[in-house]
C-alpha cells in the first residue's frame, strides 16, 4: 500500500515527464510476465522513452494540466504508460514492435500533442520518420531544384562535347 507521499511523489514525477512528453500510448499489459515487462523497460530506456505502470486514479491527476489529459477517459484496467520525450514517433514505435511478439500488450490510446487519436493510428505515429530522417528528405527536396539546374546550364557544353567527339572518331574511322 503507498503513503500519501509516495502517492504524491509518483503524480509529480509522472506530470513533470507529461508535460514534456511529445506523445503518449496507453497499453494494457495484462498477461504479460515479468521478464517481458523487463525486455519492454529495456527496449524503452534504449529508445528514450518513459514507462511506467501508474494506478489509473494517480495517472489521472498525473495528467491533469497537460496536453494528455485527453487520455484521462481510457485509462481503465492494468495500463502501462509510455511517453516519448525526444522524438513523437518512439513510444509508437516501441509499442508497435513489442506486440509484434507479444499480443497481450494491447494499446488502448495514442496522443500526440494533445490530441486522442484512435488506437488503430498507432501504426500512422510509429511510421513517421525520425528527426534525422525528416531532415535530411527536407536537405533533398532542397538539394534537388539546385542540382537540376546545375545538369541545366551543363547540358549544352557536354553537348558540344560529345558531338566534337563523334565528328573526330568519325574522322579517324574514315
Amino acid at each position: 500500500m503507498l503513503t500519501l507521499e509516495q502517492k504524491k511523489a509518483i503524480v509529480a514525477e509522472v506530470a513533470g515527464v507529461a508535460s514534456t512528453a511529445q506523445s503518449a500510448i496507453a497499453a494494457e499489459y495484462r498477461g504479460l510476465t515479468a521478464e517481458d515487462m523487463t525486455k519492454l523497460r529495456s527496449e524503452a530506456r534504449k529508445a528514450g522513452v518513459y514507462l511506467r505502470i501508474v494506478k489509473n486514479t494517480l495517472a489521472r491527476r498525473a495528467v491533469e494540466g497537460t496536453g494528455f489529459v485527453c487520455m484521462q477517459d481510457s485509462f481503465v484496467g492494468p495500463l502501462v504508460l509510455a511517453f516519448s520525450k525526444e522524438e513523437p514517433a518512439a513510444a509508437a514505435r516501441l509499442m508497435r514492435d513489442f506486440a509484434k511478439g507479444n499480443e497481450k500488450l494491447v494499446v488502448k490510446a495514442v496522443a500526440l500533442s494533445g490530441k486522442l487519436l484512435a488506437a488503430k493510428d498507432l501504426e500512422a505515429l510509429a511510421t513517421m520518420p525520425t528527426r534525422d530522417q525528416a531532415i535530411s528528405q527536407l536537405m533533398a527536396v532542397m538539394k534537388a531544384p539546385v542540382e537540376k539546374f546545375v545538369r541545366t546550364l551543363v547540358a549544352p557544353t557536354s553537348k558540344m562535347v560529345r558531338t566534337v567527339a563523334a565528328i573526330r572518331d568519325q574522322k579517324q574511322a574514315a
